[in-house]
């Protein structure tokens, strides 16, 4: 079955194009044949540190979006992976309303996944909220509770909002907040997270062996929540 791997959560700054980066290097690292798509038009982390796997996507483009699915079906063994920019979902829901695109999706067997990174904040359980309300179980998703602010969630836990989710059949990942100083050398660097946790000679701002390590320890705990959400 061919999927397509939305990532996504509108709010700004919640950590999107890192976990769009970690699926990459996942599906690398695990030789899972995948294609990527980068919505961002100013600054596009996929087609930054994953160029060889990456093409640019217009969101407001309707034969721009189409190419997403023409390649879903045209190979069932890749997964399609499209990193959304933030304020890009009512351009999305549009061509996804107008084009049919669910239901010609369900004929042609290619499951869409929406991976809704969120933060802490109320403002990402009220966008869950409006994505449920908007999609019901028409998709599939995949909640990524991204500690980069707080590793407590309470706010989701107690709105009803992620029991809502979780009726959808939703499932729940954890991402850690890696370093500080270990990602703004990783983007500093433009490195794709295998070059971060191996040695660099070349850079004078390379990562030293610690932090080297750090990267290693927080893949580990990223790709063993991947697992439990499968790709």
């Amino acid at each position: 079955m061919a999927t397509v791997h939305l990532i996504g959560g509108e709010k700004g700054g919640v950590g999107k194009s890192v976990v769009a980066r970690l699926l990459a290097q996942y599906m690398i690292d695990n030789d899972i044949p995948f294609v990527g798509f980068d919505t961002d038009k100013s600054h596009g982390s996929l087609l930054r540190f994953y160029a060889d796997y990456a093409s640019p996507t217009i969101i407001d483009s309707y034969d721009s979006l189409d190419t997403i699915i023409e390649v879903a079906a045209e190979n069932s063994n890749q997964r399609v992976l499209v990193d959304l920019a933030a304020q890009t979902h009512q351009a999305l829901a549009k061509w996804i309303d107008e084009s049919g695109v669910l239901e010609l999706a369900e004929e042609l067997d290619i499951k869409i996944y929406y991976w809704n990174v969120m933060d802490s904040g109320k403002d990402s359980v009220d966008l869950l909220n409006k994505l449920l309300t908007q999609f019901g179980t028409r998709l599939n998703y995949v909640l990524v509770q991204n500690q980069l602010r707080d590793e407590h969630f309470n706010i989701l836990e107690f709105s009803g909002v992620k029991e809502r989710a979780l009726a959808f059949n939703a499932q729940v990942m954890t991402l850690k907040r890696l370093h500080a100083p270990v990602m703004t050398k990783i983007d500093s660097n433009s490195y794709s997270f295998w070059a971060a946790k191996n040695k660099d000679d070349k850079s004078l701002d390379a990562l030293g062996l610690l932090e080297r390590q750090r990267v290693k320890i927080w893949l580990n705990h990223a790709y063993k929540q991947i697992e439990s959400v499968g790709v």
